[in-house]
C-alpha cells in the first residue's frame, strides 16, 4: 500500500514563498508519474505540477507558471512544491499525487492560504 504525506501549507501572505513537500511510502523511482493538485472551496481538483519520470517532462498550470516549481529527491522519496509570488487565488488543500502501475494514489491534502 502507498502512503503519501504532505507537509508544510499554512498561512502566508500575498507575495510571499511556501514550498509543500510529499513523503512517499515507498520508492519514488516506481511511480510513473508524480505531482501536485489543488482543490479550492466549491471549486474542482485542478492540476498545478506533474512530472513523468523516465524523461517523460514535467506539467504545469498555466495559472502557476513561473511561480512554481516542482522537484523531487529519489534518495528520501520526496517531491516538492516551491510556491513563491503566492496570490490569494492559490489559497487551497493541495495534494500530492502519484501513479504506480497504472493506479492512483492521493496524500491527505495540506492547507494553504493567502490572505493580507
Amino acid at each position: 500500500q502507498v502512503q503519501l504525506v504532505e507537509s508544510g501549507g499554512g498561512l502566508v501572505q500575498p507575495g510571499e514563498s511556501l514550498r509543500l513537500s510529499c513523503a512517499a511510502s515507498t520508492s519514488i523511482s516506481r511511480f510513473y508519474s508524480m505531482g501536485w493538485y489543488r482543490q479550492a472551496p466549491g471549486k474542482q481538483r485542478e492540476l498545478v505540477a506533474l512530472t513523468v519520470s523516465s524523461g517523460g517532462g514535467t506539467n504545469y498550470a498555466d495559472s502557476v507558471k513561473g511561480r512554481f516549481t516542482i522537484s523531487r529527491d529519489n534518495a528520501k522519496n520526496m517531491v516538492y512544491l516551491q510556491m513563491s509570488s503566492l496570490k490569494p487565488e492559490d489559497s487551497a488543500v493541495y495534494f500530492c499525487y502519484a501513479v504506480l502501475r497504472g493506479n492512483p494514489y492521493w496524500g491527505q491534502g495540506t492547507q494553504v492560504t493567502v490572505s493580507s
